[in-house]
């Protein structure tokens, strides 16, 4: 791995990216990493700070003759998301990324690559040691726990950084600068309640414990003696982003189950023990599973409901997702308990319904996607049931709004559910000094001018733009492709062009005078 990546150009970026992959950095255990740029930067004459937050900030003064320029800051994430095809033995606390290359692309074929954001911090921390390149007072501010809940932007301090630009290194699509993205909230949702603090229980409450909070606990009951015990797996799904990839119509394996779990309840009577899936809320799930208690006359005769919805899938998904699958196996143990039909019934019908997928198509930007949520992630153990979905908007008042309908729609169903992890998004500011810059800059270097565009995605910059509002921002990256599932891949040659960009518009940054 780390040959295929030393020997690729340009070779300073893929250096750094080899790093990337060969330290673990899941969200919430930078810290080796952290660690080893810190060392790093220490013989190179880079200062090195690490905030409260926890989030890496690398400083290297001007370039002679460029001192009294406005400062420059080039920011990025230190995590990743962590995914792995069912089967794969992938430690992400431990194992490094296997990164393979491939018809031009850097692909890891079984686990996400960490290209996002790896390839954006590659190209800071190059820029930072490329001699004779001429810069502006240059800072490098590298969160941490970007991709479970933005912390490291959040906790960063007003004034912390001097800079007056930013360039955020984290999109995806090579040929644009992004100048707004989407913000986002989380809604979280359990059928079990705590009155005293209104938040969800870790363990099953008795009804006693909830009467008169006007929700149902949860109660489970023994299955009946001649039903068999069976699990219904979905599987092959595409995944990826719940944000950029929200809108290309791919499976959510969670969905699916709940849908098909639904429709056998409505034939037979199905006890519902336990239900799993998707590992990641800004994720759309790929996999999932539920055990089942079913009678033993049903259970002897379900491969045939299964194989018929199955290809009714294979049909529904042709285009978008044609790998999915869903397979049935039996067991011989004998099933103990189950949640109630009632129950059931409540928690199918409320997850076949909840809001998924895209909400609205942007007004000013076509054919970007506006407002939008994702189930991304759901355990039914013991009784409780948790789900979490991430909701996304352009406009921060509609994923609000989004947010409330899926609350309120949850409360229909006697679910608790509860908003968390908001943050904004970033207002697009089209007259932007620095977007004109690096317009001219691309225009020069590649003969034809970039493309301007919002994502719908949550980066860094309305949560930056809170605490320093002086900031002028702009984003750039490679392609980057299948970002959060397995098969994540970016291309060779996009890098490459990054890299010439954000070289020039350095060196461009380094003759202009404060104004």
């Amino acid at each position: 791995m780390a040959d295929n990546l030393n020997d690729l150009q340009p070779r300073p970026v893929w250096a750094h990216f080899a790093t990337l992959c060969a330290i673990p950095r899941s969200s919430l255990h930078e810290a080796a990493l952290i660690q080893h740029l810190i060392e790093w930067a220490q013989p190179r004459g880079i200062n090195s700070i690490v905030d409260d937050a926890g989030n890496l900030i690398l400083k290297k003064s001007a370039s002679p003759g460029c001192e009294a320029l406005p400062g420059v800051i080039l920011q990025g994430h230190l995590d990743m998301v962590c995914q792995a095809n069912t089967g794969t033995l992938h430690d992400f606390e431990r194992d490094p990324i296997n990164a393979v290359l491939r018809d031009g692309w850097m692909v890891a074929q079984d686990t996400t690559l960490g290209a996002d954001n790896g390839i954006g911090v590659a190209l800071a921390l190059a820029a930072l040691e490329e001699p004779g390149l001429a810069h502006p007072p240059l800072e490098v501010l590298l969160t941490v726990n970007e991709e479970s809940g933005m912390d490291g932007a959040r906790g960063l301090a007003s004034g912390t950084l001097q800079g007056k630009m930013l360039i955020n290194l984290d999109t995806e699509e090579w040929g644009h600068f992004y100048l707004g993205c989407a913000g986002g909230v989380d809604v979280e949702v359990s059928n079990s309640y705590e009155p005293a603090r209104g938040i969800p229980s870790t363990r099953p409450l008795a009804l006693s414990e909830v009467e008169g909070s006007g929700r149902t606990g949860v109660v489970l009951e023994q299955v009946p003696p001649d039903y068999v015990l069976l699990r219904f797996d979905v599987s092959g799904l595409r995944g990826g982003h719940s944000g950029i990839d929200i809108h290309l119509g791919r499976g959510n394996a969670l969905k699916l189950l709940a849908e098909a779990l639904r429709d056998l309840a409505a034939h037979t009577d199905v006890r519902l023990i336990g239900m799993q899936g998707g590992t990641a809320r800004n994720a759309i799930p790929r996999e999932a599973y539920a055990l089942c208690a079913l009678p033993e006359a049903m259970a002897a005769n379900i491969d045939e409901w299964v194989r018929h919805r199955h290809q009714a899938w294979r049909e529904r998904f042709a285009e978008a997702d044609a790998g999915v699958s869903f397979v049935c196996q039996h067991y011989d143990t004998s099933p103990d308990t189950c949640i109630s039909g009632a129950e059931r019934d409540r928690l199918l019908a409320f997850l076949d319904i909840a809001a998924n997928g895209v909400a609205r198509i942007s007004d000013d930007f076509p054919g970007v996607t506006d407002t939008s949520s994702n189930l991304g992630v759901l355990t039914l153990e013991q009784g409780v049931c948790k789900a979490t979905f991430k909701v996304r908007a352009l406009h921060d008042a509609r994923a609000d709004e989004l947010a409330d309908k899926l609350v309120a729609h949850a409360a229909a169903y006697a679910l608790h559910a509860w908003k968390d992890g908001a943050y904004p998004g970033w207002t697009p500011n089209p007259s932007s000094s620095l977007l004109a810059l690096c317009q001219q800059v691309y225009a020069a270097q590649f003969g034809q001018p970039a493309g301007l565009q919002v994502i719908h995605a949550g980066l860094e910059c309305g949560l930056l733009a809170a605490s320093h509002p002086h900031l002028d921002m702009i984003s750039f990256g490679p392609d980057i492709r299948g970002a959060h599932a397995p098969g994540e891949r970016v291309e060779i040659a996009s890098v490459a062009r990054c890299w010439i960009l954000l070289k020039a518009v350095l060196q461009a940054l380094a003759k202009v005078r404060d104004s």
